[in-house]
């Protein structure tokens, strides 16, 4: 099929136009949270996901109105075991995507009809996105990325050294919990993409990918958004002309640019010597 008659396609468009967005979206947050040394947040709350979203099948509510608020909350209870509790933050993402993806299975095993919705969610179908759902993630992704440029300098204190950025008055508290709840929402979002099952891949390849080759934070940035475009634009394209499963193609892509980027790094390095 030529490319021009597969972009003809509305399904086609809407997944082309939503994945860019949460491409973007996923890239400029997972740059901070790998940083951070937060990258397996995201697999967590990908666990939580699972729960909610069986919660909305068994409801038949849509799973974007369940799984949104209570992500978020997760997230939150996941800053507050960590605080409250003493508990280191690995531990309480595990506690918290325990709690989650067991709740999941037990509404999946108590309730029929929907398991093969939950599959679809489970490892992601871009190409069966909605138009309610393209709005819904264009528009949401458009308000992350604008608390993540109006609170970037913050962002920014806190990912390299929070105790200096504490010290100089940034309120390290509250940008923690405003990081905790865009990821939050970020998972919620890229479940359609790649699947809840691969969605910390989407957070945290090109991340990885960028800081290879990129120099200075900006640059980092820069390039993780051009990885993750190609590899969510370029896993489209693939996984329908070779009949494909979607999600799994872009994480592949993901992982082809990184080693890419990798081999890069090295050739860059010889040449240097």
């Amino acid at each position: 099929m030529e490319i021009f008659e597969f972009l003809s396609y509305g399904f086609a468009q809407r997944a082309l136009l939503a994945g860019s967005f949460i491409a973007v979206l996923c890239s400029v947050l997972g740059v901070f949270l790998v940083l951070k040394r937060l990258s397996l947040i995201g697999d967590g709350l990908g666990h939580v996901t699972f729960g909610a979203v069986a919660l909305s099948l068994l409801l038949k509510a849509h799973p974007l109105y369940v799984s949104i608020p209570l992500v978020m909350l997760s997230s939150l209870g996941i800053l507050r075991l960590t605080k409250r509790a003493r508990i280191h933050g690995d531990a309480a993402v595990g506690v918290v995507s325990s709690l989650g993806i067991a709740i999941g299975i037990l509404l999946a095993s108590t309730a029929e009809g929907f398991n093969i919705d939950l599959f679809g969610y489970l490892f992601g179908n871009i190409l069966s996105i909605s138009r309610q759902e393209v709005i819904i993630s264009m528009v949401l992704s458009v308000a992350v990325l604008f608390t993540v440029l109006f609170f970037y300098y913050d962002l920014f204190s806190i990912t390299f050294d929070e105790d200096s950025a504490k010290a100089s008055g940034v309120k390290t508290d509250r940008i923690n919990t405003i990081l905790i709840l865009l990821t939050a929402l970020t998972v919620v979002l890229a479940m359609r993409v790649v699947g809840i099952m691969l969605v910390s891949a989407l957070l945290i390849l090109p991340a990885v990918t960028s800081m290879q080759i990129a120099r200075g934070f900006k640059a980092t940035m820069a390039v993780a958004v051009v990885s993750s475009l190609l590899s969510v634009i370029g896993g489209i394209f693939i996984s329908f002309e070779f009949d494909l499963p979607t999600g799994a193609t872009i994480v592949i892509m993901n992982f082809l640019l990184l080693i890419s980027a990798l081999a890069y790094r090295r050739l860059r390095g010889k040449l240097q010597e």
